[in-house]
């Protein structure tokens, strides 16, 4: 949990208000000797705290003082003999004005609290439903910015791919092969591009049918009147990256080979074959 969750949980406003348990209080208290952050927002919420007290609080009366004494000097007046037992009398006697003024301001001061429970209860839930908006927002933001990046990060990549190609293509030493469809596939076709200097092999698929699962497309160069593998064929190496190395070659031929690729081509998968 990092600080802002932490102050969100409502930790600081119970151990404020007394509701914290005796381990939540020691936690707190240890992370705000830890916690700048931490420390400062419990400040300020205490600041509200008695912001909200301050407002709720009741004046008492001028005279309230002055009464009290004038009842302690009357009570300690009455001295009562140590030698002869006094048998107590019960009477009726009227309640005393003061004592009725002191248990009515007593009983404003918990009214007085009970609003200041009520108000700072009221503070909380705000502040616990201000805190989920920010952090629902915070979460949408930040979603916001991956998806950003996502989709920076993929037009960078098809920059980079398209600049590869055309690395590959501007490159004058390339010798450009086209592959046209044999009879059993006449609307296939892919084109070699060879670099005279490197020998170099690349491939580009213009038009092939998608290669079933766990097979895989195969380019042979012929040499001699041999077949000669010269690479096994994959989308993230389309006109890229190298496929092999040919230092000779009179023709090529593509076939759809077990992935992984065959040591001899599987003539009825031919799909393309071109001349030098």
């Amino acid at each position: 949990m990092n600080s802002k969750e932490y102050i969100s949980s409502g930790i600081l406003e119970s151990y404020i208000l007394g509701h914290a348990s005796p381990e939540e209080a020691g936690i707190l208290e240890c992370v705000m000797k830890n916690n700048t952050e931490v420390r400062e927002a419990f400040e300020e919420a205490q600041k509200t705290f008695e912001m909200l007290a301050t407002a709720q609080a009741v004046t008492p009366p001028n005279d309230l003082k002055s009464k009290i004494w004038d009842r302690i000097q009357q009570q300690e007046k009455v001295e009562l003999p140590v030698e002869k037992p006094i048998i107590p009398i019960q009477t009726n006697v009227q309640q005393s004005p003061v004592k009725t003024e002191i248990q009515q301001t007593k009983s404003e001061k918990i009214g007085n609290w009970k609003n200041f429970a009520i108000a700072a209860s009221l503070l909380f839930l705000i502040s616990t439903g201000a805190n989920l908006y920010w952090m629902n927002s915070q979460s949408e933001m930040k979603e916001e910015i991956a998806n950003m990046k996502n989709e920076n990060q993929s037009k960078n990549l098809a920059m980079q791919n398209m600049q590869q190609k055309l690395d590959v293509v501007a490159n004058p030493n390339m010798k450009k092969i086209v592959l046209a469809g044999v009879e059993k596939h006449p609307e296939a076709k892919a084109t070699v591009l060879w670099d005279a200097n490197s020998k170099d092999v690349y491939l580009s698929v213009n038009n092939l049918p998608k290669a079933p699962e766990g097979m895989q497309y195969q380019l042979w160069a012929i040499e001699d009147g041999k077949p000669v593998s010269a690479g096994m064929y994959s989308e993230d190496k389309d006109m890229k990256i190298a496929l092999a190395n040919i230092t000779k070659a009179q023709a090529f031929a593509i076939t759809l080979e077990k992935k992984g690729g065959s040591e001899a081509p599987t003539m009825e998968n031919m799909y393309v074959m071109g001349g030098v």
